[in-house]
């Protein structure tokens, strides 16, 4: 078998077969074949897109062009929860110990920022300690024992999917679906689960923009999810403006602590997101048989402390302080210089634009725009107002953190364009646009 032939044959738009799709996936994992001919494949599939078959078969051969986990000894449902990213999406950070609480397996591996988008690996580094690279004994011995572990992609798991993520930046391929939708589910299907839930966000801060794009991409992974065998279902859910209060990695840890405690009229759009993608998680991986009897019986685990648990031990266990679930203000420190964005006018907050706010977070230092660039993981924004909330002249909308001056007045001057003050309230958003299964 031959590159040069594959390519021809999939520029002519002929159908690949599972072989070739192995044999591609194999090159890309072993780098058998020089990067300009995987390029050369990456715009054929670009100009002529895969079917949803030829998807499904990309994606099962990159998932398993390096090793995958197998949790065979475990014998509870399996299942992970995968965001398209957004500003302020903290919440897998919350999720995953509040599913796992009833009784599910939730293996999550998750990737770090780039761009206005936070990353959850970053986050959860934001506590000092906190190991994201894992051995995969450990993850066993962790799952087995706690039923949740989040963790950074190993070097082994869908090795495939790194050249040819980075080779479709390169070679102008990136907005093809099937392509974003085989990058997307090989890492979830490498972590070997059986049942995977969609955040597929659509808004300015979202990774699609247009509603549309985002309900096109909704349904090819669904689609494509159910061809490997998993149960799955999607999400279209909000993101013009950010999801809860925080932006930054120390900023959305504090939150999250805050609303395990119980505090949902924290961040109210962040708990009810929260509740609901836990509910739809435990619906499709068979353990809950409706939403309504799910959404009361995570509330439950939150009001009686049992999330807050799962989540100390799981930072307990991956090597951090597990006293930072007690007295995050001990251990979760912003910033040295902090900036009190006031209001100008008297009035309602009509919006706060979630990529503006995103990029500001960046210019702060929360963020990176290259994978090379350092974190400051005291850097961010804590929104004290959100759309809908009255604000008076002078009062404070939000409070910045840098820590050095010109970060501070670079971010202040971006994240002053994302406010809009209006004289009539705006009407409330809808979270969850709609589901896809």
């Amino acid at each position: 078998m031959r590159m040069l032939d594959l390519i021809i044959k999939k520029r002519n738009k002929k159908l690949l077969s599972a072989e070739e799709f192995n044999f591609i996936a194999q090159a890309a994992a072993k780098g058998s074949v020089p990067d300009y001919q995987l390029s050369a494949f990456l715009m054929a599939c670009f100009l002529n897109p895969l079917t949803d078959k030829e998807t499904a078969l990309l994606t099962k051969a990159m998932a398993q062009s390096g090793a995958r986990l197998e949790f065979k000894n475990i014998k509870l449902p399996k299942v992970d929860k995968h965001s398209t990213g957004g500003v302020g999406d903290g919440l897998s950070l919350a999720l995953a110990p509040l599913v796992a609480c009833a009784g599910v397996a939730v293996p999550m591996m998750s990737g770090r920022g780039l761009g206005h988008t936070g990353g959850t690996l970053d986050k959860l580094e934001a506590m000092k300690g906190f190991k994201i690279r894992i051995p995969t004994a450990s993850i066993y011995s962790q799952m087995k024992k706690l039923g949740v572990c989040m963790f950074g992609q190993t070097q082994d798991l869908a090795p495939a999917d790194r050249k040819l993520y980075s080779l479709r930046d390169a070679s102008g391929s990136v907005e093809s679906r099937p392509l974003i939708v085989a990058s997307i589910l090989s890492k979830k299907y490498a972590e070997g689960v059986d049942s995977l839930l969609m955040d597929v966000k659509y808004g300015s801060g979202a990774f699609m923009q247009k509603l549309a794009d985002s309900q096109k991409l909704a349904k090819a992974l669904v689609a494509t999810a159910k061809l490997l065998g998993l149960n799955c279902r999607a999400l279209i859910t909000y993101m013009d403006q950010p999801l809860g209060r925080a932006i930054g990695n120390t900023n959305e840890i504090y939150q999250t602590i805050e609303i395990l405690k119980g505090k949902k009229h924290l961040a109210p759009d962040f708990y009810e997101l929260l509740i609901e993608e836990g509910a739809h998680m435990l619906v499709i991986s068979g353990k809950e048989k409706n939403l309504e009897k799910a959404r009361a019986l995570l509330e439950g685990y939150i009001e009686d402390g049992s999330a807050l648990e799962k989540f100390r031990q799981m930072v307990k266990l991956q090597g951090g302080n597990p006293d930072v679930a007690d007295h995050p203000e001990k251990h979760l420190k912003n910033a040295k210089l902090k900036l009190e964005f006031k209001a100008d006018k008297k009035g309602y907050i009509g919006f706060i634009d979630a990529k503006t706010a995103g990029v500001a977070g960046v210019l702060l230092g929360a963020g990176r725009n290259t994978m090379e660039d350092k974190i400051d993981y005291g850097a961010g924004i804590w929104l004290t107002k959100k759309a809908g909330e009255a604000v008076k002249k002078g009062e404070v909308i939000a409070v910045l953190y840098a820590s050095d001056e010109k970060r501070l007045a670079d971010g202040a001057e971006l994240f002053a364009q994302a406010v809009k003050i209006t004289a009539n309230k705006p009407k409330p958003y809808k979270l969850v646009h709609s589901i896809i299964k």
